[in-house]
C-alpha cells in the first residue's frame, strides 16, 4: 500500500511524514539508516496499528529518507531529533501520544519521554536495552565503513552490514556518518528515573546490539521487558511477537 508523504519544517529542516488512520495517536520513530517505509510500512506495522483502531504517525528522521540530510554531527543529538518528534505533534495538533521507536528511534523516544514527559502517554523501546545507558559498541567502525570509498574497502563484518543496509535503503552516506557520530548520547540511570510514562522494552533474544531489555526495564519505574524469541537486531522489527506484545502493552496502558 502506498501512503501519502507530507512535509513540515522543524528547526529549519524539511521533515517527511505520514499520518494514517483514526483513533488514539501513536508516533513511530525509525532506526538508523532506515526510514518510515522500511521500518513501519514494509513490516506491516502501519496496517497492524490501523486495524487496531490507532492513528499511526511516522516520520523520516533528519538525515534519512525524504527528510533533509545535514552533514554536521551536531545536528543529530538525540534531544534535537526528539524535538523533531515534538514539533511534528505540534504540526498535527497532537497534545499527547504513545511513542514507539526502534533502535536509534527508541533512543529518540526515550529522550522525548525524558525531555518532554507531558507529550508521551506511553513509550515502546524496540531494539534498545542497556545500550541506552552503556552506549553502542563499534560506532567508529561503522563511521569508517560509511565513509569508505566502496563496500569492497570495508573489512569489519558488522560495520559492513551497516554499509550494505545504508546502500540498500538509498541513504546519504555522509549524512549517516554524521548521524552516527552525533546521535549516540546516553541516559544515566538517574535520568531514566525521571521517566514516568509506562514503558515497554522489547529486544530480540539474539540481539547483540541492543543490550539487555530486563536491565533497562529495571532502571525505569514500572517498565516491562519483552524478549522476542529467536530474533536478532534486524529480524525483530516486524516480528509478530513484537507486534502482539506492543498491542497488548498499549491495551493495558489504556
Amino acid at each position: 500500500m502506498v501512503f501519502k508523504i507530507e512535509h513540515f519544517q522543524s528547526d529549519g529542516l524539511r521533515i517527511a511524514f505520514i499520518d494514517e488512520g483514526d483513533g488514539e495517536p501513536i508516533l513511530l520513530v525509525h532506526g538508523f539508516a532506515s526510514n518510515l517505509t522500511v521500518n513501519w510500512v514494509s513490516t506491516g506495522w502501519i496496517d497492524t496499528l490501523k486495524r487496531a483502531g490507532r492513528r499511526a504517525v511516522a516520520f523520516d528522521n533528519r538525515g534519512h529518507g525524504g527528510s533533509d540530510k545535514p552533514h554536521d554531527p551536531g545536528a543529530y543529538r538525540p534531544a534535537s531529533m526528539a524535538r523533531d518528534a515534538a514539533n511534528l505533534m505540534d504540526q498535527l495538533g497532537i497534545t499527547r501520544a504513545d511513542v514507539m521507536g526502534y533502535s536509534m528511534g527508541a533512543r529518540i523516544a526515550a529522550f522525548l519521554a525524558h525531555d518532554r514527559p507531558e507529550r508521551v502517554r506511553a513509550a515502546i523501546l524496540g531494539g534498545l536495552g542497556m545500550a541506552l545507558v552503556d552506549g553502542m559498541r563499534g560506532e567508529d567502525q561503522i563511521v569508517a565503513a560509511l565513509e569508505a570509498p566502496s563496500l569492497e574497502a570495508v573489512n569489519d563484518e558488522s560495520a559492513r552490514g551497516y554499509r550494505i543496509f545504508a546502500e540498500r535503503t538509498g541513504g546519504d552516506l555522509k549524512a549517516l556518518a554524521a548521524c552516527m557520530r552525533g546521535s549516540g548520547e546516553t541516559l544515566a540511570p538517574a535520568e531514566l528515573e525521571r521517566i514516568r510514562a509506562p514503558v515497554l522494552v522489547a529486544v530480540g533474544a539474539n540481539d547483540r546490539v541492543a543490550g539487555s531489555a530486563e536491565g533497562l526495564a529495571r532502571l525505569v519505574q514500572g517498565a516491562e521487558a519483552l524478549e522476542i524469541p529467536d530474533r536478532d537486531h534486524m529480524q525483530t522489527t516486524g516480528d509478530k511477537v513484537f507486534k502482539q506484545g506492543a498491542l497488548n502493552f498499549l491495551a493495558r496502558r489504556s
